[in-house]
Formats: structure tokens, C-alpha cells, sequence
């Protein structure tokens, strides 16, 4: 490794960065099979992705930055604590992918990342010119971009080429000694840096070189099926997908395979044997909090906050939403769209069939059908027929009186399609 490149990955642990490594800026070795994952659709609605615009800039950095020579990769732990057992498996609170626990990571890592380039010009040319922006001011002779997942780039693809892990059958970047559960940034740079990859070593009792081997558990784990085969995701049947990327209703014959996950999902990265090396540390931990046993430490979150009872939600105002999560990644969901995502983890709690009945008791109907039907009015068509569907899932007389209401006055065309084939 250069001197330069022992610099920056200094620099980059004074600035909390757990991986750091470099890779010369070619177009990604995996670019022709995402191309191919483009064709047959499994990119779902995410149509940004297949813009022409953004095919060219994968194709040639250069149009991105022209001149680029390098591309310094990072990556931000955000490993968490396991929930206690009572909270994690109790279908009346909803799930939450752990990476939104805290604060928005682009909030997180994009002023250090601006930060990083930054100092590495004054290094370079002796001149500080700190920005939390995108694009840096940076002088007409070296020239950066930052990115945290917004740039038109194949990250994990380049993060594995710089040797910040391996790609596993969940398609996640897997480092053997840190897991998968980690933030990635970039920084494109038009100064050559060695090409240099970070030693990730090997672990006893593993094949070599380190991959999953003969393991399947994130294929077999996923409730939706959404691994046609291994290393290929159908982000169409992904959870976190479907509560995240989609901005429309979710597929009828997809819902009750959600569960309790209200915004995105982690099933396949817990499964994974890798993550049992992710230790909770590090800014990131402090940014959470933590928690004993069975009893939360309130400060600065709480286990309400990061596996909140479902009922509670349902009656969040837009004011409401905003303010509870005014720094977290979900805010960029919208009311509308998150409280879809609730109306069907408590249509699937309050199901006859959910694997929280017990001899056919759900003492818990009543509170979820009272909590539903003052959202067949919501000003969003979208909550309104998510709601009618869970409020036929939990059925009961109130919740079918209620929902015949409905499709008396509902005047929204796809809402009364809804109503209408339950």
C-alpha cells in the first residue's frame, strides 16, 4: 500500500469508517449480469434504474467525474444488539430493518465522507476546502464526487473489488470477520491511489477463498421467496422492497408473507453465519442506545421506538410522522406509504390464521378492527384500501359492517376494486 493510501485509511478511522479500500474507477465486474437482471424486470417499478443516463454512467465513470482515477470505498458498522426474545417475536409490534434504528446514515456518513475528501486535497494541494456537499469545491487540477447509495454506481460491486468483503447468495457484501451489516460510501477521486484491497483474511473451518460455501440459510429463510437462485434477487418479492421502494399497493398474494416488517427487512443477513463475528460498537451504537435482557435503556431510544406496538401507529397524523422521524431514513417513505406497510402487519397479527391465535382466541381483534376503520376515511387512497384489506383479515362483524360503509361512499376507483374483491 502507498503512502497516500495508508494516509487516507488513517484519516478514514478518525473518522469512524470500520473498512476502508481503493479500487481503480473501471466500470464494475458485474455490470453485464445487472444489465441482464434489468432485462427480465426484476428491478420491479424502480425504473431510475434502468434510465439510459444511468447505464451510461455505470458504463464510464467518467461522465460522472471526468478525469476520475480511483474509487476510495468505506464502510460505517451499524451491527445492533439482538432484540430480547419477547420483543422480536411478538407479532403485535412491528418490524424494523435495524439499519434504521437510528439517524438517517446518509446523515451520518455523507459530511464525513465530504470530510475525508476534503483533507485528502489539503493534503495534496495544501488548501482546505471542507463541504458537506455532494460535490466538492475542490481546485481545477484534483477533482472529487461523494456518494452515499445515491450515485448512479454498482457499490457492493467495487466495495468487493476493493476488498471490503465477498458478495454472498443474499447478494449482501459480506466481510468474514464484521458480517454484512455495515453502510457503504464512496468517494471518486481523480487522483491515483495505489490499487490497493484491504486483507480480509480467512477464518478456520471455511472454504478458501471465503465465500458461503455450501450454506443456504438466507435462501431457505426468506419468507417471500425472492431468491430465484443464489445470488440473484428478485427485488419484486423482497420485503424490504415492497415496504420501501414500492410507492404502490403491495400484491394481494404478497401480503400476509410480510409478517410484522413495517420498513424493510433483515432476515436473510440474521440467518447468516457470518454475522455472528458483527459486534455492536463504535458512534453508531451510541447513536441507538442499548438494552439488557428484558428492559430497555431509554436514552436516546427505545425498544418502542425501534419495534413499536402496531396499534399505535395507526393513528399517526402527518404531523405526527414527521416529527417521530424527522432524522430517519423512513421519513423518506411518507405517512401514506408507512402506514400501508402497518395496516398489513396488523391485518396479518390480527388474522385468524396468524401464528399468534391460539384455539381460535384473538382477544386482540376488537382493539385492531377499532383502530382500522377511522382509516377507510384517510385523506390517502392507499391507506384506505390497505386498511379495508387488513380490517377482511381480522373479519368480525364490526369490520364487515364497516367495510360495506366503505364501498358505499368510496369514490377512488382502485380503492373500490379493493373493497369490492375482498
Amino acid at each position: 500500500m502507498d503512502d497516500l493510501a495508508t494516509a487516507v485509511t488513517q484519516k478514514a478511522h478518525t473518522l469512524g469508517f470500520n473498512l476502508v479500500g481503493f479500487v481503480p474507477a473501471q466500470p464494475a465486474r458485474r455490470l453485464d449480469a445487472y444489465l441482464r437482471w434489468l432485462e427480465v424486470g426484476m428491478h420491479g417499478r424502480m425504473a431510475y434504474l434502468a434510465r439510459p443516463d444511468r447505464i451510461a454512467r455505470r458504463r464510464d465513470l467518467n461522465i460522472i467525474l471526468p478525469g476520475v482515477q480511483t474509487i476510495i470505498c468505506v464502510g460505517l458498522d451499524y451491527a445492533t444488539p439482538p432484540l430480547p426474545p419477547a420483543i422480536a417475536n411478538d407479532p403485535s409490534r412491528g418490524r424494523i430493518s435495524n439499519y434504521a434504528w437510528g439517524p438517517d446514515y446518509h446523515e451520518v456518513m455523507t459530511p464525513r465522507l465530504a470530510e475525508l475528501a476534503d483533507w485528502l486535497i489539503a493534503q495534496v494541494e495544501g488548501v482546505s476546502t471542507l463541504t458537506t456537499r455532494n460535490l466538492a469545491p475542490l481546485s481545477a487540477s484534483v477533482q472529487s464526487r461523494v456518494y452515499v447509495d445515491t450515485g448512479a454506481i454498482l457499490e457492493r460491486d467495487h466495495a468487493e473489488s476493493a476488498g471490503l468483503g465477498f458478495t454472498g447468495k443474499n447478494t449482501m457484501l459480506i466481510h468474514p470477520r464484521r458480517g454484512s451489516f455495515f453502510f457503504l460510501g464512496e468517494i471518486l477521486t481523480t487522483l491515483e491511489i495505489g490499487d490497493w484491497r484491504l486483507e480480509i483474511g480467512s477464518i478456520p473451518n471455511l472454504q478458501s477463498p471465503i465465500s458461503c460455501g455450501n450454506c443456504h440459510r438466507c435462501l431457505d429463510a426468506c419468507p417471500t421467496n425472492a431468491f430465484p437462485q443464489p445470488y440473484v434477487l428478485d427485488a419484486r418479492r423482497c420485503i424490504s422492497y415492497l415496504t420501501i421502494e414500492l410507492k404502490e399497493w403491495i400484491p394481494v398474494e404478497l401480503r400476509p408473507l410480510l409478517g410484522n416488517w413495517i420498513y424493510g427487512c433483515d432476515i436473510c443477513q440474521e440467518v447468516c453465519p457470518f454475522n455472528r463475528f458483527a459486534t455492536p460498537g463504535g458512534d453508531w451504537r451510541l447513536e441507538i442506545g442499548d438494552w439488557s435482557g428484558e428492559s430497555p435503556i431509554s436514552h436516546p431510544q427505545s425498544l418502542n421506538l425501534i419495534c413499536p406496538p402496531l396499534l399505535d401507529l395507526l393513528s399517526l397524523t402527518e404531523n405526527d410522522f414527521e416529527q417521530r422521524f424527522a432524522h430517519s431514513p423512513i421519513k423518506r417513505l411518507k405517512r401514506a406509504r408507512f402506514l400501508r406497510n402497518v395496516c398489513v402487519a396488523v391485518g396479518n397479527w390480527g388474522s385468524s390464521t396468524a401464528p399468534s391465535v391460539v384455539d381460535g382466541s384473538r382477544p386482540h381483534a376488537g382493539q385492531a378492527v377499532s383502530a382500522l376503520i377511522p382509516l377507510l376515511s384517510d385523506p390517502h387512497p392507499l391507506v384506505r384500501g390497505h386498511a379495508a384489506w387488513a380490517l377482511h383479515q381480522i373479519g368480525g362483524p364490526a369490520a364487515q359492517t364497516a367495510l360495506v360503509t366503505a364501498l358505499e361512499t368510496e369514490t377512488d376507483e382502485t380503492v373500490r376494486m379493493e373493497l369490492a374483491g375482498l
